[in-house]
């Protein structure tokens, strides 16, 4: 079976091809013919980041196992939680999903006011990967260990301060969670992504950061910036070489990570939800998805998770977090 995947905010001259090619999809259908028309992923984040990746590379698995095209629909903005919002607001018909990450699915709703949704507004279809982050430091801080740099920290309460790609989300968590175990004293500077922190990391204008590893590992791998620890209770596969954070004593607590799971709108009809079940498990044993998110930094999902309980734990997890830092937009 061929495989379609289309990004909406693609090249106008491509885009339009699609649209002319999609036409000819016939109306939607009862759900026992499901599908029989192009299927919109959406994803709440511009072209690039470690979700953008994760849902494109799913979307052309699922193309191929269900044998209708799959388009990316990137629709940024508010950490992800515009893109979630469109998919709670859609028909419960299986043809507009989420590949959504940890932040708009469990957090941002903790700590926004301005996110309606919650998590009844959803279908859990399945886990797709998890990705440790990670405590970087720079190049230029000349601090190369955990031990280093808590003894720096502790030593300098409200010296320093470390970057995340914005307020509340799993990055902000972490390194949170972080000073809590710790018991250190230093500031979060909020960024606007992960782009801009980067450059304050490499040009010595911030001393710390917290990355997904997929985002951090070429710089770390170059040596421009220092990875401290993952923030997974046990070693990355892909980065054997980088202590877990939970290795050191004062540490110990620390596990926490990002994932990524494919959800659709509430009330899903059984039929629709089961055939995305089956075709998200399939899709997760193929070799090119599991060789492209684990080269990334991702642990592909092998268990059949029990999706509920797993949000309902993540969920008062981060909600721990979020009463400790008092972080609140």
């Amino acid at each position: 079976m061929t495989a379609f995947i289309f990004a909406r905010k693609a090249v106008p001259a491509l885009l339009a091809g699609a649209v002319v090619a999609l036409a000819a999809w016939p109306a939607a259908a009862q759900p026992d013919d499901y599908p029989n028309k192009p299927i919109t992923i959406v994803v709440g984040y511009p072209p690039g980041g470690s979700t953008d990746l994760t849902g494109r590379t799913l979307g052309i698995e699922l193309s191929r196992r269900l044998g209708v095209p799959v388009i990316i629909d990137n629709v940024g903005g508010a950490g992800g939680a515009i893109g979630a919002q469109k998919v709670a607001n859609a028909a419960p018909d299986g043809y507009t999903l989420l590949a959504g990450a940890s932040n708009e699915i469990a957090i941002s709703r903790l700590v926004s006011g301005s996110v309606k949704y919650e998590l009844k507004n959803f279908t859990p279809i399945g886990l797709i990967a998890t990705q440790p982050m990670v405590l970087v430091a720079s190049a230029q801080s000349g601090v190369k260990t955990v031990d280093q740099f808590l003894k720096v920290v502790q030593g300098n309460p409200g010296k320093y301060s470390y970057g995340s790609s914005g307020v509340g989300t799993a990055l902000h968590l972490a390194g949170e969670m972080v000073k809590d175990q710790g018991g250190l004293f230093m500031t979060h500077i909020p960024y606007r992504g992960v782009a801009p922190l980067l450059n304050d990391l490499l040009g010595n204008n911030i001393d710390y950061g917290i990355f997904a590893l997929s985002s951090a590992l070429p710089y770390i791998r170059s040596g421009k910036v220092m990875a401290l620890g993952t923030t997974e209770s046990k070693r990355s596969a892909t980065t054997p070489d980088i202590a877990a954070l939970a290795e050191n004593p004062k540490l110990k607590g620390i596990d926490i990570n990002l994932w990524f799971a494919l959800m659709g709108p509430a009330q899903l009809p059984e039929a629709v939800a089961s055939k995305l079940k089956k075709a998200l498990n399939d899709a997760l044993q193929a070799p090119e998805l599991r060789k492209k998110l684990e080269d990334s930094g991702s642990t592909v999902s092998t268990l059949k998770v029990d999706m509920p309980k797993f949000l309902a734990e993540e969920t008062a997890k981060y909600k721990k977090i979020v009463e400790f830092a008092k972080i609140k937009e």
